[in-house]
């Protein structure tokens, strides 16, 4: 796919170092704002092909606007271990791992990656700026934070070909490197690393290199990927996958405690379905004793993957003589859930999954009501009429292809 597009961006946005490549291939001229840069919602004029090919043959995903800093010196592991919920301390060279880190009441401030490149050095990425919050906790201690935001270029190539892809251009083989671990090679003279993570919950690599590099490699990937299918891939097609993988999103799923104007709506890991991620056996870290005591005491709120039921949510359009109306997009909107006649959650943000053929949605609920297999009803309107239909809460991630975790034997 090749369109002759000469768009020129008169913007304050940035845009990133891909943009004279992703600007050309973007038929439909669709953009958003993503952390102050332009991004691509869908390349094509619909993102239904940009949508399958993350799940049947490779997306191409321009992911520069992630923030990105470096941590390094003696002291990086015990500053990275006091501001995130995970033990830095296990983490190895070269593996990654996905963290919250949270404010002194143990509510979210944002959630992201931190990966070992060396004994004394690490790289985190994040959605939202944590520069200076990362420099004012290393005040005192042996270690230089650097924003690694506009030095470093990324690219996420996600779906069942992507590893066969990398391994037409890697001067080392990417079959045994493990899910959430990552590795340094060379694209011809050109050195990146791959890390085995991504937002689609498939088979999946993040590639990082130097920002002077990146025309060069995305021109190799997607000359090397076209037998195998390779496709440039926007937003709309990211959302959907990433709904289906059950994977939360800052400032839809959840707020950030450093932004939210009332307590209510922060929200805590083990809130968000993270409790996995708090590792309470290790020494202190920012928000432990807030965590530990609602660990003792209980949530009071559980965020769990729902699924709207067809034939109801059919009726609803029927009667009325309209076909049933199936979100084009994944929507990112709160949406009321109720047992009975009281209101005890709400849903974030849902699609029609292509795939699974099925109305899926990620919700915030009162725990008492978060069981698998609970019953509740999903508001929806119907040609401007609030109308209730059934849903069930139903374990996530809703797709999970073993693949996304195994290695070639």
């Amino acid at each position: 796919m090749f369109y002759n597009n000469n768009f020129t961006a008169h913007t304050q946005l940035k845009v990133s170092p891909f943009f004279e490549r992703t600007s050309k291939l973007n038929e439909s001229q669709e953009w958003r704002r993503w952390a102050g840069y332009l991004a691509a919602t869908s390349y094509e004029l619909t993102h239904e092909n940009e949508y399958f090919a993350i799940r049947t043959k490779a997306g191409l995903l321009d992911i520069t606007p992630l923030k990105k800093y470096i941590v390094e010196g003696p002291e990086s592991q015990q500053l990275l271990n006091q501001l995130v919920t995970r033990n830095i301390a296990i983490c190895k060279v070269g593996q990654v791992m996905y963290t919250p880190w949270c404010d002194e009441d143990g509510k979210v401030i944002d959630d992201g990656t931190v990966q070992r490149l060396s004994e004394n050095k690490f790289r985190i990425t994040s959605a939202e700026p944590n520069l200076e919050w990362i420099q004012s906790n290393a005040m005192g201690m042996d270690v230089i934070v650097k924003d690694d935001s506009f030095t470093t270029a990324a690219l996420a190539l996600q779906g069942p070909n992507s590893r066969s892809i990398l391994n037409s251009v890697s001067s080392k083989t990417l079959d045994k490197l493990k899910f959430f671990w990552m590795m340094e090679t060379t694209f011809g003279n050109i050195p990146v690393s791959i890390s085995r993570t991504g937002y689609t919950g498939d088979l999946g690599y993040e590639i990082w290199m130097d920002p002077n590099d990146a025309i060069a490699v995305w021109d190799l990937l997607m000359d090397k990927g076209k037998f195998f299918g390779i496709t440039a891939t926007g937003l709309h097609a990211l959302d959907i996958a990433r709904i289906e993988a059950g994977l939360i999103l800052l400032d839809v799923d959840y707020i950030s405690s450093r932004h939210a104007l009332i307590e209510s709506r922060k929200s805590s890991p083990y809130e968000l379905g993270l409790g996995w991620t708090v590792k309470m056996k290790k020494s202190g870290f920012i928000g432990k004793s807030s965590l530990h005591k609602e660990l003792k005491q209980g949530s009071d709120w559980s965020f769990v993957g729902i699924e709207i039921e067809w034939p109801e949510f059919e009726k609803h359009y029927r009667e009325v003589g309209l076909a049933p109306g199936l979100p084009h997009t994944a929507w990112r909107t709160s949406t009321p859930l109720y047992y009975k006649n009281e209101q005890i959650g709400y849903a974030t943000s849902g699609t029609w999954s292509p795939l699974l053929k099925r109305y899926i949605a990620l919700a915030h609920l009162k725990s008492n009501y978060a069981h698998e297999g609970s019953e509740l009803m999903f508001e929806l309107k119907v040609e401007h009429f609030r109308k209730l239909t059934k849903a069930t809460v139903v374990k996530t991630p809703f797709y999970d292809p073993e693949r996304k975790r195994s290695c070639p034997k």
